[in-house]
């Protein structure tokens, strides 16, 4: 399984979730950003469009917060296909606590992606509330998973390699 890690604004630390994954999978890889505190779409889509396009149809995306945008951006303009993805925690970039240092992420494109996803979402995350999920989830064809109150699914959620997102994972790549 290819999978290609995508982390939100700052990176993903040790404790993320993301992080542990990439450290316990030898096939599963981060896509490096340029700017990771000052985000420019257009400079992540250009970044997703090379990882994608070097690791292949088979790939598999997962993605955390403002890399949510960036997929659905991203396929809004590739040509490019691939096996699906894993979308965790979308932020509402119209919402008060979208960090302003992030350009370009809105508006969100909302037609349907050309592969299969999972989005899962938190009940009590402060980006994204869950009315906006269920939004995205439908317009982008995702099957939408709500985790309870679990805040912004990142480090600080406490999950550690959240072996329950993995199965999710798992599911797309028996697809």
């Amino acid at each position: 399984m290819k999978v290609l890690i995508l982390p939100g604004i700052g990176n993903s630390g040790p404790d993320h979730w993301q992080s542990h994954w990439e450290q316990a999978n030898r096939g599963y890889s981060r896509v490096e950003q340029r700017d990771w505190d000052s985000p420019v779409c257009s400079d992540w889509v250009a970044s997703l469009e090379a990882s994608v396009k070097h690791h292949g149809e088979e790939t598999i995306l997962v993605a955390h917060s403002l890399a949510c945008l960036l997929v659905a951006h991203w396929a809004a303009h590739t040509e490019l296909t691939i096996k699906g993805a894993l979308l965790v925690a979308v932020p509402d970039p119209q919402g008060p606590v979208f960090p302003a240092q992030a350009m370009g992420f809105a508006p969100l494109p909302m037609a349907s992606l050309p592969f299969k996803s999972i989005l899962i979402a938190s009940a009590d995350d402060p980006y994204g509330d869950i009315a906006h999920s269920t939004l995205c989830a439908a317009s982008w064809g995702s099957t939408l998973v709500n985790i309870g109150e679990a805040g912004h699914i990142n480090g600080a959620s406490g999950l550690g390699a959240w072996s329950a997102g993995h199965q999710w994972l798992q599911e797309l790549a028996m697809a």
